[in-house]
């Protein structure tokens, strides 16, 4: 028999959304597909409290361990924008203008055998020595 229940999902940044997902036995479990979030026109949604979504393509929430000196550089360099031309510039926003401009450069990564690899490899194409 299949048994269904309901999720809630609840986002700070998206409206309230309810899953309908199906209890499936451990021994036909595969593994699933992320979900993707499509964002509904404005007219349709009634806009909730707080900020409002700005990402005009669909997104996906994902969690990345970062260590601690990238997450206070990444604060100096929104910090440091911040105070040279007034705009500001979360986290997020950075990361992920770093890594369009990344794919936009067309760099063959595939290569690289490591992190530190690759790093190495994104630094030389910018013109900086990797220490």
């Amino acid at each position: 028999m299949d048994e269904f229940f309901l999720l809630l999902c609840l986002c700070y940044q998206q409206p309230a959304c309810i899953i309908r997902a199906q209890v499936i036995p451990m021994e036909k479990r595969q593994a699933s597909a992320v979900r993707v979030h499509t964002p509904t026109p404005r007219s349709v949604v009634k806009p909730g409290p707080g900020r409002p979504p700005v990402h005009s393509e669909t997104w996906s929430k994902v969690s990345v361990v970062l260590f601690d000196r990238q997450v206070r550089h990444l604060d100096r360099l929104a910090a440091g924008l911040r105070g040279k031309n007034g705009k500001v510039l979360s986290r997020a926003e950075i990361i992920r203008a770093l890594i369009d401009g990344l794919i936009d450069s067309g760099m063959d990564i595939t290569g690289a055998g490591s992190e530190a690899d690759l790093r190495a490899r994104i630094a030389r194409r910018l013109g900086t020595p990797y220490r």
